[in-house]
């Protein structure tokens, strides 16, 4: 690790970012100084402006990545290096009203019936009956299921922070299932590493990547015509929430969100909107 990255990683744990956030920030640098092939405090205000320009324009960026590196790169220069340049108040990713994909109930359970290995199949079930972030449901401890309350704790969720949620009997028994067949003392999801270590000893967390890699197979064997990923699984248990009649301020609990805007995209997103939307387009094409 090089002095400059250790300064860097110093300034953010100083400022309280997660592991996660300090991470994304460190690549964020990383990449502009790939980029320019150089080391990043020798990049000039000029190259980072040219950098962005082509971030937008050339590998078009999403908000959400673009936004990340702003973010990372930004700390860099004013933190960790003390350099306040006028560029960074030009940037600003492009704003995006983009509906999330939600998959029926039963295209839910199509999916998880399609996932081979049980690891991922009770991984995947427990993330969608949560309503759970992928690291969150990777992430999951022993400890951390409540079945006495019908609880699971999840443990610094976003933005650091824990929240309780419900855990349906049926997700219990799958948890159960799989964790005999492993007995792990710490993780429900244990994994077997690089150089395959018995599940029972690992002592670290099964990999995203992996489970990412088993939603997908599982959903193009259904041939389900959606670009859902596995995060699809949480807005679609939000809104299948919803549909049934659960108060809006509940289920910004159950997700973890701060703000009530933030979870009334959803109200968008159930069939029952969908059929008024309907119902009232009818009844004015009827009166022409």
């Amino acid at each position: 690790m090089t002095e400059l990255r250790k300064r860097m990683i110093e300034c953010l744990q100083l400022r309280g970012f997660s592991e996660r956030t300090q991470e994304a920030y460190v690549r964020a640098v990383r990449q502009l100084a790939q980029h320019y092939k150089k080391s990043p405090d020798l990049v000039t205000e000029e190259e980072l402006r040219q950098y962005f320009l082509y971030i937008k324009n050339v590998k078009k960026y999403s908000r959400p990545t673009t936004t990340i590196a702003l973010c990372g790169i930004k700390f860099f220069f004013e933190r960790t290096l003390g350099k306040q340049w006028s560029t960074f108040d030009l940037i600003r990713p492009p704003r995006e009203k983009k509906l999330p994909v939600i998959l029926s109930i039963e295209e839910v359970q199509t999916i998880l019936r399609q996932v081979r290995l049980p690891r991922y199949r009770v991984c995947l079930s427990t993330i969608y009956s949560c309503g759970l972030r992928l690291q969150e449901g990777t992430h999951i401890q022993v400890r951390d299921i409540d079945s006495g309350r019908g609880m699971l704790h999840v443990r610094h969720g976003k933005g650091g922070k824990d929240r309780y949620v419900p855990l349906p009997e049926r997700t219990v028994e799958l948890l159960r299932e799989y964790w005999v067949t492993h007995r792990n003392p710490a993780w429900m999801f244990p994994s077997e590493g690089r150089v395959h270590v018995e599940l029972k000893n690992s002592i670290e967390p099964m990999h995203k990547s992996s489970v990412q890699h088993a939603f997908r197979a599982a959903l193009k064997a259904t041939k389900i015509n959606k670009a859902a990923s596995v995060h699809t699984l949480r807005h679609s248990f939000a809104t299948h929430l919803l549909e049934a009649g659960v108060n809006l301020r509940l289920i910004q609990e159950y997700l973890g969100h701060s703000s009530p805007t933030t979870t009334s995209i959803y109200t968008h997103l159930t069939a029952r909107a969908e059929d008024l939307g309907r119902q009232a387009i009818n009844r004015i094409m009827s009166e022409l």
